[in-house]
């Protein structure tokens, strides 16, 4: 049966705020303090747009995000980004990728893929009848 890949690109925030879970399938996302971001961090120490996602479209059709500090105009964050345990400008978010913003905030970042099978309807007039003088007597 064909089928083609099927993915999901989750980010789960931790903040001052807790913990929340937003599914990513927009093509660009503000990151930051501000309450017009997108994807509102709640602490003092992250800048008001300390982070951008970018969606960027890969080979087979599918995309993936690239994550990039500061705002779209060039304008970084106070703090950086700290991913995977790196100071990193700029990075091709991964499976399980960890990005810090600051103190006791941060992200995990997921790529959840399956393939999604194309279901077909069963063929409603393949019906195997079975007669009673079909099944063979068991004394026999």
């Amino acid at each position: 049966m064909p089928s083609e890949p099927h993915q999901n690109h989750l980010l789960i925030i931790e903040d001052d705020k807790g913990r929340r879970e937003f599914i990513l399938d927009a093509p660009v996302y503000s990151i930051g303090r501000d309450p017009k971001c997108d994807i509102r961090l709640v602490s003092q120490f992250v800048s008001r747009r300390h982070a951008t996602l970018l969606q960027l479209p890969n080979e087979d059709g599918t995309y993936y995000y690239r994550i990039v500090d500061g705002n779209l105009k060039g304008k970084p964050s106070a703090n950086g980004l700290l991913i995977n345990g790196r100071k990193l400008q700029t990075h091709d978010l991964k499976n399980e990728d960890e990005v810090v913003f600051g103190p006791q905030v941060r992200a995990i970042y997921y790529l959840l893929r399956r393939e999604a099978f194309l279901t077909v309807p069963p063929d409603e007039f393949d019906i195997t009848l079975i007669s009673p003088n079909m099944i063979g007597d068991p004394e026999d």
